[in-house]
């Protein structure tokens, strides 16, 4: 660890020193009312509603669409293009829409929800909730505002799904190609690679909303440069906030930090071919990884070591007998080697990107303690757009991940390791668990909590034992922005990443 932690505290010595110049009392520039700029981590690869390209495209598109339903500031459950909703029959459930419109100025309807699942569910859909979808019978549209979604089996946490950001209702008379939501902002204009410009929607369906008239999104992909606009003033708002920096924004009294723990760091296998489609290789990785190291090193402190999978402590599914599930044991990584006939070793590929410094060191450190049970893993650092096409690609070996579940619902982690679902960068390639996939099925059509408990308790011993994925860190995830903003929050838990949700409520003095 050395040489490598000295070079990062070189280089982020080096970078803040750099922003120095930056830290001038005018704060350059001089703030429009009702105008925000806000500094992305990246420029999204896509921002089609229904695929999954990232947590900076995910921001993008809670300020252009809306779903079914969504989130409160304090993470509970809230209608959104749908003022309630109950359970139809055994197996469905009954949405009632809002006389809400999209932002070509007509009603959101009942065929619109239909069309949306359709058009999702379809053979050559590439849909994030392809698979999801697939589960739908029928939908009912009895009339305008009244859609009802059978499903082929109970599922109790379609309500849930109806959140997600990869869930919006689009209009089913979008132009060709493009897509026609319902959020609070419309996409205006887009410099491939720099920024995007959104306005407001004067339709957005709650009255006096959104605050602001218009955002300004400009991709910073180097991070010390992404803080450097927000300390000159040239941006209002950042999103991921680098670990380094965190402490420095924190005591600047121009500046607020707004942090949650909630996200998560966790590799992922290839599991269509060897060596990873070996259960017993796979635990070799997540018992070589010291984690405790890893916080330090990739999160200057701010986080905690992650070896079960990623539930949090405060969810009433937590279960603490698998809290040192994937615990440091290297002899333990050397034995499962040999056993599954690699005494000598093994070379792979290790995916990440350079991009992110959080993705890049963790790698590098995952890197060593690998070598040191005698995995040979070679980097590969592209940037992030290329990080998800490799990944939903299968072409890598060992593959790096960070990102929060997509709700705060166990069923909310399913996507990192259901085996089951459509390829997707998030999860272990070509690895298909029979078991695990049975009880997330039961456990999402579990309407009684005591049991749902004891059914993801199994499931979470059937993960231990055969690693679909390696949980490494929990993180803290950051947002900054500057004094004169108010009304943006960083939402609570494994839904950090819904915040741009809350650009609605944002203003800016």
């Amino acid at each position: 660890m050395g040489p490598s932690a000295t070079r990062r505290a070189v280089l982020a010595g080096a970078a803040a020193s750099a922003m120095l110049p930056f830290l001038r009392a005018d704060r350059a520039r001089a703030a429009t009312p009702g105008e925000l700029t806000f500094g992305l981590s990246s420029f999204p690869p896509s921002i089609q509603p229904w695929a999954n390209t990232g947590t900076a495209a995910a921001t993008i598109k809670l300020m252009i669409y809306r779903g079914l339903t969504s989130y409160a500031e304090d993470g509970s459950l809230r209608g959104e293009l749908a003022e309630s909703w109950q359970r139809a029959g055994a197996t469905g459930w009954e949405f009632k829409l809002r006389d809400v419109r999209f932002q070509n100025g007509e009603k959101v309807t009942s065929a619109d929800v239909k069309w949306t699942i359709e058009q999702i569910a379809a053979e050559r859909s590439t849909a994030y909730f392809r698979a999801e979808m697939q589960k739908v019978e029928r939908v009912e549209t009895p009339d305008d505002r009244t859609v009802r979604i059978i499903m082929r089996e109970p599922v109790a946490t379609l309500p849930v799904w109806m959140a997600s950001y990869h869930l919006p209702i689009i209009s089913r008379n979008s132009p060709r190609g493009t897509f026609v939501g319902a959020g609070p902002f419309t996409l205006k204009a887009q410099e491939r690679g720099v920024s995007l410009e959104l306005e407001a929607f004067p339709g957005f369906h709650r009255q006096g909303f959104p605050k602001l008239r218009r955002i300004r999104a400009v991709a910073y992909q180097d991070e010390n440069l992404r803080v450097a606009a927000l300390r000159s003033g040239d941006v209002d708002l950042i999103e991921y906030v680098p670990w380094q920096s965190m402490d420095a924004i924190a005591a600047d009294q121009n500046l607020k930090l707004d942090t949650v723990d909630g996200a998560f760091m966790f590799l992922v296998f290839n599991g269509g071919r060897p060596p990873f489609n070996d259960a017993r290789v796979r635990r070799a990785v997540a018992h070589a990884v010291k984690r405790e190291e890893l916080v330090r090193a990739a999160f200057f402190g701010r986080g905690s070591p992650l070896m079960q999978l990623p539930v949090a402590e405060s969810s009433p599914y937590y279960n603490a007998e698998f809290k040192d599930g994937w615990r440091y044991d290297p002899d333990l990584s050397k034995r499962l080697l040999a056993e599954a006939g690699h005494a000598n070793g093994i070379s792979c590929s290790l995916l990440s990107t350079a991009q992110y410094g959080m993705h890049k060191d963790t790698a590098e450190v995952v890197q060593q303690h690998l070598a040191a049970v005698g995995i040979r893993a070679e980097l590969n650092l592209p940037d992030w757009a290329t990080r998800v096409q490799i990944g939903n690609r299968g072409q890598y070996d060992l593959a790096v991940m960070g990102t929060a579940a997509d709700s705060n619902d166990p069923d909310g982690i399913a996507n990192f390791i259901d085996g089951s679902l459509a390829p997707s960068y998030v999860r272990s390639h070509g690895l298909k668990i029979d078991r695990i996939t049975e009880l997330l099925a039961a456990g999402r059509a579990e309407f009684d909590e005591e049991k749902r408990r004891d059914i993801y308790r199994q499931m979470e011993r059937v993960a231990i034992e055969e690693a679909p994925i390696a949980g490494l860190t929990w993180r803290s995830q950051g947002y900054a922005m500057r004094r004169q903003v108010t009304g943006f929050r960083n939402m609570p838990g494994a839904l950090t990443f819904y915040s741009g949700l809350t650009f609605e409520t944002a203003e800016i003095a």
